[in-house]
Order: structure tokens, then sequence, then C-alpha cells
């Protein structure tokens, strides 16, 4: 886990993320953290903040230049929306004394920005994401990258903190977190809408068991099953899910994500994958994302063509 070793900590934010941190670090021992939040001294919250920061033992400060005079490592945790303003703020008040790290949910190139906006300040920087919960405490699970992302590990995980490092260029950690979620809140927007549509059928329970029967397997299993036997079923898969949707909407329910599914899958129909393939199915997931790669580019380049 490494030694325990006392600093002074910045957080850029006292919400839910800045709070649990702020509370579980000093509760493990580390003395001396401070918070700049633009709202904890005037706005609806600054009561709920100033509470928090004074029950956990967080120092609150009034301004940027303020944190930075305080702080040695600093951890942002506002939104993603606010991540390249924050910087901009930063930018005349850091110098070759700080490590600064955006933990911000937001795509590889808003941290792309966020970099280019302190790279003059000597700083050395660095991304990070967030990819467990508040429920979890300040043990919640998070990854860093950048030339920040070693040493924010070294000095927050012997603190009881779990962060893991996985890379050394910008973004890395942001792109994992966010492209996730692509496929984690897409999953949940899709039970969403077939509960909602199976309740008005009455067979909600019914399609769960059904459904659970094929999600149970190993995640990757699903992945090698469908991917590659999709380069060529993707007719008939998009012929089933337009089906799907009119029952969705037959009950009600504006099928979203439904026609969404069946976009894609006839996107991919129309690149002919099947006879690239002759007929045969791929042997594994890279082979045919590989594939579908290849014939969307060509198609781009076709385009630029014309």
């Amino acid at each position: 886990m490494g030694e325990r070793k006392q600093f002074r900590l910045g957080l850029v934010g006292y919400g839910e993320i800045g709070s649990t941190l702020g509370k579980g670090l000093r509760g493990a021992g580390l003395q001396n953290i401070f918070c700049y939040d633009k709202y904890a001294f005037d706005g609806p919250y600054a009561d709920l903040i100033q509470s928090r920061a004074k029950a956990a033992g967080v120092t609150l400060v009034k301004s940027n230049q303020e944190l930075a005079d305080a702080a040695e490592l600093i951890f942002s945790v506002t939104p993603g929306s606010a991540s390249l303003e924050s910087a901009a703020a930063f930018a005349p008040v850091l110098d070759g004394r700080h490590t600064f790290l955006d933990f911000a949910s937001a795509t590889p190139k808003v941290k792309y920005g966020f970099a280019e906006r302190l790279a003059r300040t000597g700083a050395t920087l660095g991304d990070g994401s967030i990819m467990g919960t508040p429920k979890h405490g300040y043990a919640m699970h998070m990854m860093s990258s950048g030339s920040a992302g070693q040493r924010v590990v070294d000095l927050l995980v012997p603190w009881g903190m779990s962060i893991e490092f996985v890379g050394d260029k910008l973004g890395t950690a942001s792109g994992i977190k966010i492209l996730r979620s692509v496929l984690i809140k897409g999953i949940e927007a899709l039970i969403d809408e077939t509960l909602l549509a199976a309740r008005s059928y009455g067979l909600d329970e019914t399609v769960l068991a059904s459904a659970s029967k094929t999600l149970t397997r190993p995640f990757m299993d699903t992945v090698e099953s469908l991917t590659p036997s999709g380069v060529i079923h993707a007719k008939r898969r998009t012929e089933e899910v337009e089906m799907a949707a009119e029952a969705v909407a037959d009950a009600g329910i504006e099928p979203l994500m439904a026609r969404a599914t069946a976009a894609r899958l006839r996107w991919k129909d129309s690149l002919g994958l099947k006879d690239h393939f002759k007929g045969v199915v791929p042997e594994n997931y890279k082979i045919a994302i590989d594939a579908i790669v290849a014939k969307a580019q060509t198609r781009v380049k076709a385009a630029e063509q014309t």
C-alpha cells in the first residue's frame, strides 16, 4: 500500500464526491485538507457545504488563489461541464509546486482542453475518473492517468483510497469511464424500456427470467456470442428489433431505445459484412469490429470523393 505521508490536499468542489473524500481522508488521519467551492459562502447550498466541511475538519477557502497557496496536490471534482472553466480560473495561480488532477466525468477531448489551459503553469497534470459511487465512501474505485496519475496513487492510496493508474497518456482514465457509460447507462435505459412495455403486457417477470438465462453467463461470453454473429445476422436482427419496437409502441411506450438499436443494426447490415465474411461467423469480436471499422472508413472515403 505504501507509506502514509502527510501532505496538503486541495479539493475543488465540495458536493457529494468532494465531501465524501474530505470526510473519509480526514477520518483516516490526513491532517491538512482545503477546499474551494464557489457556492460555499453564497448560494442555496452554502449552509450545507459549510456544515459538512466543519464536521469533517476541512478548511474552506474563498478563492482559487487561496487554494493554490494552501495545497500542493489539487483534486478537482467539479461537474464535467465546468472542467474547462475551472482550469482557466486556476491557470493564473498554479506553478511548478502543484500537482493538479481533474476527476470530473468528461470526454478525453475536454481533458485535453483542461491540460492546454494549464500547460504554461508548470504544474504536473493528470486526469481521473470515478468508477464507484459515494455509497462506498471515500474508498470508491477511481482511475487516474497522465503525468500526475501515478503521483495521486502514491499519495492517496496509502490513506485508504482506491485509485488505479491506467496510463501515462492524459485522457485515458476519462475515456474508459465515459465510453463505458455508453454500455452501462445504455443497459439501464434498455431495462427501463423493456420493463415499461413488458409490464403493460403483464410479462415483466417472465421477460426478466428469460433474459437472465442469457445474461448470467460471463460478460465476455456475451460479447463473443453477439458481436461476431452480428456481422452475419444484422439484417434478421434489425427486422426483429423493428418488430420489437412496434410491440413497445403498442404498449403506449415510445420505443426510443428499440428504434436506436434497429438503426445501429441497419447501419451494420448496410456495410455488406455478410458477403465480406462469405456467410461464415468470424472467430472473435476483434475480427468483427476490425471489419466494421474498415468498411465504415471505406464508405467515408468514397463519400468524400463524390
